[in-house]
């Protein structure tokens, strides 16, 4: 088919404190998919409001835990307050749920697209449910 255009590749922000998941998804999908990282929320949204190249992103793939990012996004400080002082047990809540604060996040800063957590919500339906209740479609 002469003259035909190859349509562009999706391109997925991958949102990780990490490297393991874009690695994968590069290792397997990279001939259907374009994959750029960002470190933590602070640079997803820096991302998504002004991509490298200008191309703007088709999806979103986030992280749930974020315990190697230094910066994270939600108020630390209300919630050592919720936990009764304790600043230790209300860091390890942001890292752990970190995920959903990026997503929160994302759509407070008007970006509505679909979103594919690396969580497995199985064991956890509500949550999941309240989750889209509240942000739009998600996948996991």
């Amino acid at each position: 088919m002469t003259g035909q255009q190859t349509p562009p590749r999706p391109r997925v922000l991958v949102v990780e404190d990490g490297h393991e998941y874009i690695q994968n998804l590069q290792r397997f999908l990279a001939d259907d998919f374009v994959f750029l990282r960002a470190g933590d929320g602070h640079e997803a949204l820096g991302l998504l409001a002004a991509p490298p190249d200008g191309q703007p992103f088709d999806a979103v793939f986030l992280d749930m835990r974020f315990d190697r990012a230094e910066r994270l996004l939600g108020d630390l400080a209300e919630l050592t307050d919720r936990f009764a002082g304790d600043a230790e047990r209300a860091r390890r809540f942001l890292e752990d749920n970190q995920g959903t604060y990026v997503l929160a996040g994302l759509r407070d800063a008007g970006h509505a697209l679909p979103a594919l957590f690396s969580y497995d919500f199985d064991s956890e339906p509500r949550r999941f449910r309240n989750l889209e209740a509240r942000y739009g479609p998600l996948a996991y």
